[in-house]
């Protein structure tokens, strides 16, 4: 667009060298302003970050300061760029023999090369955005997927107690009459409903799994007799407000040297009893270490709900009565639930009332929802950046479709100014306009499509609930790109309508 200035700038004794300092000054001072708010939104968002990866009680303390080696390369690769497409127009431009050029003023003309050039890099620009939508699609549906998972328990209005004996200094029988007390001490704590102690806690991350087998059946094979196990007392279930559909919960008779019992969930009675009621089915659980083979009926049935975490399949899981093991745990995960919002309020009478049972007891406290915050931190962390990179890449996208449409009405405005003068309608002038632009957005949109639909199938171990090649997800992507695209060429298409037409032919 500026090549009149440059061709008057040569013929007037400026060296190549010289217009390529006079573009580069510019565009390195538009650079510098862009560095100094990118470093500036750098630090800043680096701090949002950390916040999406700590919780309420799991603070996450980390050096957000610029590290001098990053902002070294990011800065040669922002020079590098600034050196590259500042120069380049210029030499381009300086090709043209000065009076060819000057010839040229008034007609907006410039060679079909450089406005393929800048169709080519818009055409690269809205495929990459195609993938970056896609991308951000995949995570931000994942996460919401995930979000959506029906836990099998409620984590509102409930804390989790972390209680340690191991300076207690009682042996297995004390420590299991201890945790009881513990459990009816905690559930005496005004504005606690209900309370229960388990050995792990949902969505946790931890494990506890064994093999089993049925004394009346053929032997499993090896990947089948895996199962995974929680201890627990009753009215943990209660609290956890996972539902018990047949049979019994635990009882306080259900210790060592009575007959051992333990409930299932529903997945353990679809695999393994084809949806049968498993109740009064027997399993056995070999001798580990030290712990000697137990029998075990199976006295009830309980709703599914998540263990390890929110990835994780429902497996066939086996509650035990806490009374019942060989040697009681350590440490145990005490669970009470609430009537306030806020569970952190009882902190201080939860610690009272544990310490007025042993006060060589180590406590610490976790709010139920801050294990499902955390099991979703990674999730959302990579939805919040790919959406945000996602959207920054549409607005890229839209501003370079924006600007090719707006110079060609610039380049065509003496053309468009005669097609109006002989007839042609506003509604006319703007399909014109916007059929390059359209031919961009397409084009676009069918390379990055085809890029996308490949290149997600890196991602799907990231991925949960959806396929990476998601239809849904790649329609969605395409359509929100040409909605912008078209609207970022309308904008300049619709000012190319007002063109007045007298005053085009009196310029020209």
């Amino acid at each position: 667009a500026r090549r009149h200035e440059f061709a008057l700038r040569t013929a007037l004794g400026a060296s190549r060298w010289r217009l390529a300092r006079q573009l580069l000054g510019e565009n390195l001072l538009l650079s510098g302003l862009g560095a100094a708010l990118g470093v500036a939104f750098a630090y800043s968002g680096s701090k949002v970050i950390i916040a999406q990866i700590a919780t309420t009680t799991n603070r996450v303390f980390l050096d957000v300061g610029l590290d001098w080696r990053m902002l070294g390369f990011t800065a040669l690769i922002a020079v590098t760029v600034t050196l590259l497409f500042g120069i380049a127009p210029t030499l381009l431009a300086s090709r043209v023999a000065p009076m060819e050029a000057m010839k040229e003023q008034g007609r907006g003309s410039t060679s079909g090369r450089q406005v393929g050039l800048a169709g080519g890099l818009v055409l690269a620009q809205v495929s990459l955005s195609l993938m970056l939508l896609v991308a951000a699609g995949l995570f931000v549906r994942t996460f919401v997927s995930l979000a959506q998972v029906d836990l099998g328990f409620v984590p509102e209005r409930a804390m989790v107690v972390t209680v340690g004996a191991q300076r207690a200094g009682l042996d297995s029988t004390a420590r299991t009459l201890m945790y009881e007390r513990v459990v009816e001490a905690a559930g005496a704590v005004p504005g606690v409903t209900a309370a229960g102690l388990s050995v792990l806690t949902p969505a946790s991350g931890s494990t506890w799994n064994n093999d089993f087998e049925f004394p009346d059946r053929p032997e499993l094979p090896e990947e089948e007799r895996i199962v995974n196990l929680n201890y627990i007392t009753p009215g943990w279930l209660a609290t956890m407000g996972t539902r018990i559909l047949a049979g019994r919960d635990i009882e306080r008779s259900d210790r060592v040297g009575g007959p051992q019992i333990a409930l299932v969930n529903q997945k353990f009675a679809e695999k393994y009893f084809n949806g049968e009621s498993p109740i009064g089915r027997v399993v056995r659980i070999p001798a580990r270490g030290d712990d000697p083979a137990s029998q075990i009926e199976i006295v009830g049935l309980v709703s599914d709900a998540v263990y390890t975490n929110l990835r994780e399949a429902l497996s066939p899981t086996i509650y035990g009565p806490i009374a019942q093991l060989p040697q009681a745990p350590s440490g145990v995960y005490l669970t009470v639930r609430t009537t306030t919002t806020e569970p952190a309020e009882l902190t201080r009478s939860l610690t009272a009332a544990i310490n007025g049972v042993n006060a060589d007891l180590t406590v610490s406290f976790r709010p139920l929802e801050d294990f499902v915050t955390a099991a979703l931190s990674q999730e959302r962390l990579i939805a919040m950046l790919s959406g945000f990179f996602g959207v920054l890449a549409l607005l890229l996208a839209s501003l370079g479709l924006y600007g090719i449409t707006a110079y060609a009405v610039i380049r065509r405005r003496s053309e468009l100014g005669i097609r109006m003068a002989l007839g042609a309608t506003p509604g006319a002038v703007v399909r014109l306009v916007l059929s390059r632009t359209g031919g961009l957005v397409v084009g676009g949109i069918v390379i990055g499509g085809v890029v996308a639909w490949w290149a997600s199938r890196f991602v799907s171990a990231l991925l949960f609930g959806l396929t990476p090649t998601d239809p849904l997800t790649i329609a969605g992507a395409m359509v929100v790109l040409a909605a912008v695209g078209i609207l970022a060429g309308w904008l300049p298409a619709r000012r190319a309508a007002g063109i007045d037409p007298a005053e085009v032919l009196r310029e020209g």
